[in-house]
């Protein structure tokens, strides 16, 4: 048997941005520790059940992990789909509001007791995005890019994310960045993935990039018809070996 077999998750409130007080889904192994810890961002759909999942996996794995919630302002007691929606309509989780929740997000996962105070943060989808906003923001020891798109330019117009490009921070990246795209994805595409690879070459960034072949946008996702369970496997066992140097 595992060592972390056991586990425990449960709904948890931290504070975030502006003090307020925010849900999250929290996963950890039931051990003495000491544990890595990882700040899970869910992808545009929500806090949902897939992104639950995905957190239960790294307490399987043996780090500390909380999934903020982060359209519970928008709608504190709604399905995923219909708080995704009423975030949606606002233009998405402004910048400063994300980084703020992130922010307390790792406050909590350090205060824990059989935590080793080191944190990282993995985003999917809109939550790459954010993932890398947030380790141009805070210091953090680690971070997860899975195809987060609007990093180099901004959304097309018509599109419901009201949001800036973010290269105008990549000199405050904090913390070794592992970024893991399709290479038949539009967004980001893989000509956009080149130009920031090369700008945090420029600067000096600690970066490592995978693009995988036949692989789209969402290829993590297994209850999608974008799964990809090759490139999958291997963005696993990447994010593992990447997590397990600088989380320890």
């Amino acid at each position: 048997m595992s060592k972390y077999d056991k586990l425990m998750a449960e709904t948890v409130y931290f504070a975030g941005a502006n003090g307020d007080m925010v849900e999250g889904y929290f996963a950890r192994p039931l051990g003495e520790g000491p544990y890595g810890s990882v700040v899970v961002i869910h992808h545009m759909p929500g806090y949902d059940a897939a992104t639950k999942e995905i957190t239960r996996k790294f307490a399987a794995n043996g780090y500390l992990a909380l999934m903020p919630n982060l359209y519970y302002r928008e709608a504190p007691d709604a399905e995923p789909d219909d708080a995704a929606a009423a975030a949606r309509a606002q233009g998405g989780v402004p910048d400063e509001r994300l980084v703020g929740d992130v922010d307390g997000a790792t406050k909590f996962l350090r205060s824990q007791a059989n935590s080793n105070h080191k944190v990282g943060i993995i985003g999917y989808c809109s939550g790459g995005r954010q993932a890398f906003l947030a380790a141009c923001s805070l210091q953090l020891d680690a971070a997860v890019d899975c195809y987060g798109a609007f990093v180099v330019s901004d959304p097309p117009e018509g599109a419901p994310l009201k949001v800036k490009a973010l290269m105008g921070i990549a000199r405050n990246l904090s913390a070794p960045l592992l970024g893991l795209f399709g290479r038949e994805d539009s967004y980001p595409s893989p000509d956009e993935v080149k130009v920031l690879d090369d700008e945090l070459t420029k600067l000096g960034k600690e970066h490592e990039f995978h693009i995988y072949e036949g692989a789209g946008h969402a290829f993590f996702a297994p209850n999608r018809p974008s799964y990809r369970v090759e490139a999958a496997n291997d963005g696993w066992e990447k994010i593992w070996a990447f997590y397990g140097k600088h989380l320890g």
